[in-house]
Formats: C-alpha cells, structure tokens, sequence
C-alpha cells in the first residue's frame, strides 16, 4: 500500500431484521426501555425474549444506532440514527453490491415496477425540479464567493 493512499474507513455494519425491528420502536417512541420494546416486539414477553432484546440494543449500540440514557432507571435507549439515514446508507450499499455504485439502476428498477399513485408522481417531479433548481443555482452562488 502506498504512503499517499488514505486508509479506507471501516464500513459500518448494517442492521439485522431482528435489529430493524428494534428501531422501528424506538422511531415510533421516541425512548423506551427493554422491557417496553420486548412487548412491543413479543405477543408473551419472557425473560428469554427480554434477554434477546438487551442483546439487540447491545449490538445496535456497537453499531452506533442507539444511545443508552443511564441516568434513569431502568435505562432507556434512543434511536440515534434517523430513518432516512439507514435507508440512505441500505440503498448505497445495495447499488454497490448490484450496480457497481450507481444509484441509478436501481431508481429507474424501482419507478417501472411499481404502480406509483398520482400523488407520489407529482412528488417525484417536484423533487427532481427541486434537484434541478439547485444546480442551477450552485454556480451562481460559487462565482459571487
């Protein structure tokens, strides 16, 4: 390896189902403790099932998804990564994994095979227009600087 070449950053590990599970309670509440995520996630919440979620949180906290608030008890656990983000981080691992990083592909994919309503149509225009008008405006912006 040259001197010159940066080290690559370690990739942080993606989330499980079971993992995803778990944030989207934590989305939904806000802050909640194991036990109230165990009930949410389990129809009969055993201390089997309490332990699985603490493994959970555990391994999402290494992942730096959640956070622990220890100065209450019991602890409760936030969700320290926003939706959007994953979702943002999931659809870029998966373009390079199938479309050699590009984004594109799997946009176009997903627009042709699925039945958008009108409304979601409308929005995607809009967003696209949006995209378009700050372009537009970025090298403006530049050459007053």
């Amino acid at each position: 390896m040259s001197t010159t070449d940066p080290m690559p950053k370690p990739k942080k590990k993606d989330v499980t189902a079971a993992e995803l599970a778990v944030l989207e309670v934590l989305w939904d509440r806000r802050r909640a403790t194991v036990r109230q995520i165990a009930e949410a996630l389990y129809a009969q919440c055993s201390s089997s099932e309490h332990a699985t979620v603490q493994k959970l949180l555990n391994r999402l906290k290494v992942k730096e998804c959640v956070d622990r608030d220890e100065s209450l008890w019991p602890h409760q656990y936030q969700a320290t990564i926003r939706r959007d983000d994953l979702i943002g981080r999931r659809l870029r691992t998966l373009a390079e994994s199938l479309c050699g990083g590009s984004l594109q592909p799997l946009l176009t994919h997903l627009v042709h095979n699925t039945k958008l309503s009108q409304q979601e149509r409308r929005s995607l225009r809009a967003l696209l227009d949006e995209l378009d008008q700050e372009k537009r405006e970025a090298p403006k912006r530049t050459r007053r600087d």
